[in-house]
């Protein structure tokens, strides 16, 4: 019982070290990211390979549906872009008013690295999340501490020739900023099958956006929706992501030369796709390897 006593009344002694330790390093970073930009006349980038320890003020927050908001940031200037590498998530920290410690949570931008000036995340607020609910709660000029970039799936051009992309709710945003970031570069010509699973038609995050990549790369990526509960007639198919609906829809079979298969979503749908322990899932009932599959 004393050692729990002074652990806790230590903790906020330790959190604060490191805070300090955290800042002094991130902006030791940016001051050398500012050199680096100084000498080659690329624009200023608000996260490198460190830590950032960065408060941005929020400067919209914009309802998407019932659960989800869209937040936009303001970078440190005008001509800041994020610099983040594709498929890169920040990590956020914030303490919550009532909360006895902070929380830090990871959340994959929407914005694209090169964007000038701001930084998007798209929230969903879970009925127990303490940061999604503080995100949320958050107005114009409140600020959001992020703490580092972790970097994610290293992409790089043509890497492969064609790909899969299956998501569910909110794990639609790693999915996302891959895609933009490759069809947004002219050497990568990757075709892109998306299979986006959710409960209703008002969940299909994104859609717009992924409309308008159909009209305007129609050879290059297509997307198809799983709608599990609709609240009337849909196009779209009706019920989860199925071994069905996958032999159905997706033109990369296992067979497809250097082909991959990106999975993000909720805990109990990765599981159904890609198997427990010597348990199979659906991608490997498919015939998909291990290596052909990566999980966000």
């Amino acid at each position: 019982m004393a050692v729990k006593s002074i652990y806790i009344s230590r903790l906020p002694t330790v959190i604060g070290t490191l805070v300090v330790a955290g800042v002094g390093v991130g902006i030791y970073s940016r001051y050398m990211m500012s050199v680096a930009h100084a000498d080659n006349a690329t624009p200023p980038r608000a996260f490198g390979v460190g830590p950032a320890f960065l408060s941005l003020p929020l400067h919209s927050s914009d309802q998407v549906n019932h659960n989800t908001k869209r937040l936009r940031f303001i970078l440190p200037t005008e001509a800041h872009v994020s610099g983040l590498g594709l498929t890169s998530a920040l990590l956020t920290y914030s303490w919550p008013k009532g909360c006895m410690l902070p929380c830090v949570r990871p959340y994959t931008p929407i914005s694209h690295s090169d964007d000038p000036g701001f930084l998007e995340l798209m929230v969903k607020e879970y009925p127990n999340g303490k940061q999604s609910t503080h995100l949320h709660s958050l107005q114009p000029g409140d600020t959001l501490r992020f703490v580092t970039p972790i970097p994610g799936y290293k992409w790089t051009s043509n890497k492969h020739p064609e790909i899969t992309l299956i998501a569910g709710g909110a794990g639609i945003t790693p999915i996302f900023q891959l895609i933009q970031g490759i069809l947004r570069n002219p050497d990568d010509r990757t075709r892109m099958t998306l299979v986006f699973g959710v409960n209703t038609e008002a969940d299909i995050l994104l859609k717009a956006e992924f409309d308008d990549f159909q009209y305007r790369f129609p050879d290059r990526f297509k997307a198809i929706y799983a709608i599990s509960n609709p609240l009337g007639p849909t196009q779209h198919a009706h019920g989860h992501v199925t071994k069905q609906l996958l032999s159905k829809v997706l033109t990369a079979t296992p067979e497809t030369k250097d082909t991959k298969v990106f999975v993000c979503g909720p805990p109990a749908m990765e599981t159904a796709l890609v198997g427990k322990g010597k348990q199979q899932g659906i991608l490997g009932e498919l015939g998909y390897t291990k290596d052909q599959i990566h999980r966000f």
